[in-house]
């Protein structure tokens, strides 16, 4: 019987997933300087990570993240990542509400091509409502928002499998280059999208490219359910983690889906130390440098209102779930309930880590705590956000790594060449 092995991931901000982790000293300082990213996935391959994965927002806010505000858009930089690493897979976001169909389907069977089996997709419904200005559309509500990439994911999917494999045939003697029978159209006439297909090109290597998914709402979890190959989750808490771990693996059999053919990570920063405190020091130095400016707009944009209107020392305001960010603002207002904690608490909490779970401490104090989650059925594998970028990658590359390998938790090298290998996933078979 094969071990169970915990999956990693790397959420690449080049500035670091802390606001301000650019600020620590020897820390990169873009998120637009290839040579810094490819250092960073280099790291990454060395620690045999299964992929990297980058987020992605469609509007520019100077008092936002850094790394959401001036960046490399998503496809571009990991088809130049494709050539400078051999096995970590690839994973980028596209929009369903500000995409179409067909380019996202040819754009990521062609980054599986150029990789050789790694691309990944994260389909995401967009849930900051300015994106729609930049593309003359008013912003879709939460529910017709997964209506439409219920649908938008359909497509593509549908789209990977207009071509057989073997439908390039290239016969030098026969002079055919293309078998029509192994080639179809998909003719899809829906709600929201009309798509005749096929693509203009053939199967990609995984037969699909991976897909990942991270929404936290009831219609989110559901799609995810369905569509998703990867599921990323916003945690602060163990016993909440494995509640939601049981809760979405459970959806799964509904959907003719096993609990192995969906992987969930959550999200996490840790913060490594070759000692806790020396650990500690690293989070106090960072937490020194948040403005109130930005600090604030973080908290703001993911509760959907200005939080500058309450007193940070006085309790948590009671304010309705928004349309946007739900898993976020869920969380942080159920543990804001469940701790007692202030405003105050929270805004430092979403400072550190966009209210992602911070973990502070010594290699072998973080390794602990990612194997109890793990064998504790409370996630597959974790999504590592490093504070800031190369050393906070690089500490966990080189301290928790070799632990998480010693115990049997964790590859020692990559026994395949495509994501689908590394997820322990077949290559897609076309339906």
């Amino acid at each position: 019987m094969t071990t169970r092995q915990m999956h990693l991931g790397l959420f690449i901000l080049g500035t670091g997933s802390h606001v301000a982790g650019w600020r620590y000293p020897g820390a990169f300082d873009s998120f637009q300087d290839m040579k810094a990213i490819q250092a960073i996935a280099a790291s990454a391959e060395r620690g045999k990570f299964d992929l990297i994965f980058m987020g992605d927002n469609l509007y520019a806010d100077p008092g936002a993240h850094p790394s959401y505000t001036a960046r490399l858009e998503p496809l571009t930089m990991l088809a130049a990542l494709a050539m400078t690493t051999s096995h970590i897979g690839l994973g980028a976001t596209a929009s369903t509400t500000y995409s179409d169909p067909f380019s996202t389907a040819r754009a990521f069977a062609s980054l599986d091509h150029i990789s050789g089996g790694r691309a990944a997709w994260n389909a995401v419904t967009t849930a900051n409502a300015v994106s729609g200005a930049n593309f003359g559309r008013e912003h879709p509500d939460h529910s017709q928002r997964y209506a439409i990439a219920g649908e938008f994911i359909d497509v593509v999917k549908g789209l990977w499998d207009c071509w057989d494999d073997g439908a390039i045939v290239a016969d030098r003697s026969s002079g055919v280059y293309i078998d029509p029978a192994k080639v179809r159209s998909l003719d899809h006439a829906g709600a929201f999208f009309s798509v005749k297909g096929p693509l203009n090109i053939g199967r990609s290597p995984q037969g699909q490219p991976v897909v990942l998914q991270a929404g936290g709402s009831a219609p989110g979890q559901q799609l995810a359910a369905r569509t998703a190959d990867v599921v990323f989750s916003v945690v602060q808490d163990l016993s909440e983690a494995q509640r939601q771990y049981s809760d979405f693996k459970a959806l799964l059999p509904a959907f003719g889906r096993r609990s192995d053919e969906v992987t969930l990570l959550p999200g996490v920063m840790p913060v490594v130390g070759r000692t806790n405190r020396e650990a500690f020091d690293k989070l106090k130095t960072l937490q020194g440098f948040i403005s109130s400016t930005n600090a604030m707009a973080l908290l703001s944009d993911r509760f959907g209102v200005d939080m500058s209107q309450y007193d940070l020392d006085g309790a948590v305001p009671d304010i309705p779930l928004p349309d946007s960010y739900h898993s976020f603002a869920s969380v942080m207002l159920s543990k804001a309930r469940r701790d007692n904690m202030t405003l105050r608490d929270i805004y430092n909490l979403m400072a550190a880590a966009r209210g992602h779970w911070v973990l502070c401490g010594s290699a072998e104090h973080i390794a602990d705590t990612l194997q109890q989650w793990f064998e504790s059925r409370a996630a597959d594998g974790f999504n590592i956000m490093p504070p800031y970028f190369p050393e906070g990658l690089d500490d966990f590359v080189d301290l928790v790594v070799p632990i998480l390998q010693e115990r049997g938790l964790f590859r020692t090298d990559y026994t395949g060449s495509t994501l689908r290998d590394h997820l322990g996933l077949e290559r897609a078979a076309r339906r």
